[in-house]
């Protein structure tokens, strides 16, 4: 698989717990061009959200009482995982939330590379999108992956 070829992705969470995913955001980038972009609210288990979470990201239950729980999306965005190079901003925390919302729902892991754009760049998100003159919602999935997938394109062209 070539290195311009790969998936970004940016979760968030309705509580302190990584399981709690409440919002995904993809970006698929095949060959170094955007193919596809997914935003998908998600239920999280009972609804439930802290306050300080919905302060960060401005979603809560009333957002997400109609949608998918995380089971019922994992078919949709699977593919986008599974075997294929996964970037995220804070990937620890991303990889956390994918490995910890699977095992809540019984769910088997995917094998996937996993690359890191905060490891490379040393900086926070919205930092690095101030400095690069990368547009950005910070704490919206989508806009979260679609700077990172901008972020890591530039790093593979020799930006960082």
């Amino acid at each position: 698989m070539s290195t311009s070829t790969f998936t970004a992705i940016d979760f968030e969470t309705a509580q302190g717990y990584h399981w709690s995913i409440c919002q995904v955001g993809l970006v698929r980038v095949e060959e170094g061009t955007v193919t596809g972009e997914q935003s998908i609210l998600v239920r999280p288990p009972d609804n439930y959200y802290w306050d300080r979470f919905t302060d960060i990201h401005g979603l809560c239950w009333e957002d997400t009482a109609y949608s998918p729980n995380f089971a019922q999306v994992w078919p949709e965005i699977a593919g986008y995982i599974e075997g294929q190079t996964v970037v995220a901003h804070n990937a620890a925390f991303d990889c956390s939330c994918l490995r910890q919302a699977l095992a809540y729902y019984d769910l088997d892991e995917p094998v996937y590379e996993r690359r890191c754009t905060y490891r490379l760049y040393r900086k926070g998100l919205g930092k690095l999108c101030r400095e690069q003159g990368i547009p950005l919602q910070h704490h919206d999935a989508l806009s979260d992956a679609r700077a990172c997938a901008e972020l890591y394109l530039r790093w593979l062209r020799g930006g960082v």
